[in-house]
């Protein structure tokens, strides 16, 4: 096992951070934070997404963040769309890419998609066929695969075949979501060891972890262990968990690139310019960054410039 070279951030903030945060912000205040995360050098920022309002009434202004926004050369900003409806206004919002999500266990996904794993993977069918003809990539998510909070354990196998039938309807990649953060460095290399024997390709696989238990940054070692490069963060750790109240959610964009500081893989992305992004949002939704190594760094500045 031997660590990539170069890890790709996705920033999942702006989207699967700020929906899951009780203060909604200003379609300007999101703008301006992806500007600031665009400018640090991420190259994948998770933008917004165009679901009912009426389910994530904090995305509701997701068209008007992507119009605000300044683009950047090279940067990837994109979209969640779960539906025709939502792929249309994408679309007319010029997003980069788009994706689709779905759950590993049936009782998730009557909970949360209202439908079973097929049927949600049926209503994919007309998005990926007309973004196919767009030439607009389609990212997938699998949420739970490390555990469920109504099914407990998931089996690795279930995992590999939903990850394949994913990649076979024309997802160019698959982010591993540990949903509630209950997975640990064993159950995660147990799932990758799965995945890989039943010849998932490592360079379509992304993760997607929670920090619930404290064992995110764990968890990802585990998988660059294994060779996967696509790493799914959220600066100052927005988002929380809505199956563990009080728990933290996201793993934070700033320790993951603290840890891949110290592992010598190359990532882009500027922490001091980070920093500033992180205490941007934080002062913006009047509470402290949920990153460990944020608050360290911006302590040390403090003290260093008193």
């Amino acid at each position: 096992m031997n660590y990539p070279d170069k890890v790709c951030l996705v920033e999942v903030g702006p989207r699967d951070g700020l929906q899951n945060e009780a203060t909604a912000l200003t379609a300007s205040q999101k703008s301006t934070l992806v500007d600031k995360l665009s400018a640090c050098g991420l190259p994948v920022i998770e933008t917004g997404s165009f679901v009912s309002p009426r389910w994530v009434p904090q995305m509701a202004d997701s068209s008007a963040v992507f119009e605000k926004i300044k683009r950047r050369p090279g940067v990837r900003y994109t979209a969640l769309t779960p539906n025709e409806r939502g792929l249309d206004a994408a679309i007319d919002a010029n997003v980069s890419e788009i994706a689709i999500f779905a759950a590993v266990t049936e009782s998730f996904s009557r909970k949360n998609l209202n439908a079973s794993i097929q049927e949600t993977l049926q209503r994919f069918e007309p998005v990926l066929a007309r973004a196919a003809a767009r030439d607009l990539p389609v990212r997938g998510y699998l949420s739970c695969v490390l555990g469920c909070p109504y099914e407990g354990e998931v089996e690795p196998q279930v995992v590999s075949q939903l990850t394949r039938q994913l990649l076979d309807s024309g997802c160019h990649e698959v982010s591993l979501g540990d949903t509630i953060g209950t997975g640990t460095a064993g159950s995660m290399s147990r799932l990758l060891d799965t995945l890989l024997t039943d010849n998932i390709p490592v360079e379509q696989l992304a993760m997607h972890c929670h920090d619930t238990y404290g064992q995110a940054l764990a968890n990802i070692v585990i998988a660059l262990q294994y060779g996967i490069a696509t790493i799914d963060t959220s600066v100052a750790g927005l988002g929380g968990c809505p199956y563990a109240v009080g728990a933290t959610g996201n793993v934070a964009t700033e320790d993951v690139v603290y840890l891949l500081n110290g592992l010598g893989i190359e990532h882009g992305v500027d922490m001091p310019l980070l920093l500033e992004a992180s205490r941007y949002i934080s002062e913006q939704l009047q509470r402290d960054t949920q990153s460990r190594a944020a608050k360290a760094l911006l302590t040390a500045q403090s003290t260093s410039a008193a």
